[in-house]
C-alpha cells in the first residue's frame, strides 16, 4: 500500500477559505438537491444522498434546510433546477484542470469559465481532453493522532481498501467507487474520526508547470475557478513546490 497527495493540508486550507466566504453550505445543499433528484428522496435507497446528508450535517447545516433541499430535488417543492456538468481544460504549463459544476444555466456557466481560463493564461478544452488523466476513487483522510500506524493498517486490511498512504500528519485510504458507501459507513460505525470522506478524482500522474511564473499562473487560474459560484469541485494534476507531492483542489465539504 503506497501513494501520496498531501490531501489533508490542501483540504484544510480549502475548507477554511470556503467557510470564510460563506459558500460551503450552498455547495452542500446543492449536492443534496441534485442527489435527491437523481436517485430519489429516500437516503436509505440512495447512497449519494445519504453521503450528501452526512456531509451537510457535519458542516452544521440545519436539518430543515437539508429537508427542504431533499424535497426540492424530489420534486415536492418548487425551486431552482440544477444539473451536473463537467468542463475540462489546461492551465499554464500544460496543467490539466477538471471542473465539476452544478448549474441552472449551461450557457452562462461555460461562458464564465471560458473567460476565467482565458484571463489566467489557460484554455477550456473539449470534453474528454483531460478526464482520461483522472480516476474517480473513494478517499478517506484520518488524522495521524486518531490511530496508530499498526491499527490503521489492520483497519485497511479489514475493510478491504485498495490503498493506504501514510503522510506526516494523516493517513489516506483509497477505495473503489462501489466500495465507498460501505467503507464510509463502516468507519463511522467504528467511530473513526474522518477529516475527509468523498469521491475524488485522483490524477494518475502529476505534472510540474515549469518555472515559478508558470506555476503561479496555474495556481491563480485554479483559485479563480474555485471561486466561481457554479463550481462544486476543481481537480488538477499540478505538482507544486509548496505541496511537494501534488495539488488536488478539493470540494468545499
Amino acid at each position: 500500500m503506497a501513494g501520496h497527495s498531501k490531501w489533508a493540508q490542501i483540504k484544510h486550507k480549502k475548507a477554511a477559505i470556503d467557510a470564510k466566504r460563506g459558500r460551503l453550505w450552498t455547495r452542500l445543499v446543492r449536492e443534496v438537491t441534485v442527489a435527491a433528484r437523481l436517485g430519489g428522496g429516500d437516503p436509505e435507497g440512495n447512497a449519494r444522498l445519504r453521503s450528501a446528508i452526512q456531509d451537510a450535517r457535519a458542516a452544521n447545516v440545519p436539518n430543515d434546510t437539508i429537508d427542504r433541499a431533499i424535497q426540492k430535488g424530489a420534486g415536492e417543492l418548487e425551486g431552482e433546477s440544477y444539473e451536473e456538468v463537467a468542463y475540462e481544460g489546461y492551465a499554464a504549463g500544460g496543467v490539466a484542470v477538471l471542473v465539476e459544476a452544478m448549474t441552472d444555466n449551461r450557457n452562462r456557466t461555460v461562458a464564465e469559465l471560458r473567460h476565467i481560463f482565458s484571463k489566467h493564461g489557460g484554455n477550456l478544452g473539449e470534453s474528454g481532453c483531460v478526464a482520461w488523466m483522472f480516476e474517480r476513487r473513494g478517499l478517506f483522510v484520518l488524522e495521524r493522532s486518531a490511530l496508530d500506524e499498526e491499527a490503521v493498517m489492520e483497519l485497511a486490511v479489514d475493510l478491504g481498501v485498495d490503498d493506504l498512504s501514510i503522510e506526516d500528519d494523516s493517513y489516506e485510504l483509497h477505495t473503489a467507487v462501489e466500495d465507498y458507501a460501505r467503507v464510509r459507513e463502516a468507519l463511522e460505525t467504528r467511530g473513526v474520526p474522518l477529516e475527509v470522506a468523498q469521491l475524488a478524482m485522483i490524477p494518475q500522474s502529476w505534472i510540474a508547470a515549469g518555472d515559478a511564473g508558470q506555476e503561479a499562473k496555474a495556481l491563480r487560474l485554479i483559485e479563480a475557478v474555485e471561486e466561481y459560484d457554479d463550481v462544486q469541485n476543481v481537480w488538477t494534476n499540478l505538482d507544486t513546490v509548496e505541496a511537494g507531492d501534488g495539488v488536488l483542489a478539493a470540494q468545499a465539504s
